[in-house]
């Protein structure tokens, strides 16, 4: 996977979100399942940005991008913990 192909999902999930929003205002979806699905969605997000400064973080120390993989959500979640 490439940073163009990262920042493409990045795209995809932010566009997910701001649909999600939309029918909820729209009252096409109820706000508990907003909330879930938005969780689920920033968690992925979280995952790919992870996953971009993985690869840009061995790109500037002159290692190979594509030797990262993605976190666990564990993982990712916890850095600020």
């Amino acid at each position: 996977m490439s940073d163009q192909d990262i920042l493409a999902r990045i795209t995809q999930l932010v566009e997910d979100e701001h649909a999600l929003r939309a029918k909820t205002e729209a009252g096409e979806l109820d706000p508990a399942t907003e909330q879930r699905r938005l969780a689920e969605l920033e968690t992925t997000l979280d995952q790919c940005w992870d996953l971009l400064r993985q690869r840009r973080a061995r790109v500037d120390s002159g290692r190979s991008p594509d030797d990262v993989h993605v976190q666990p959500v564990n993982q990712v979640e916890g850095y600020l913990q």
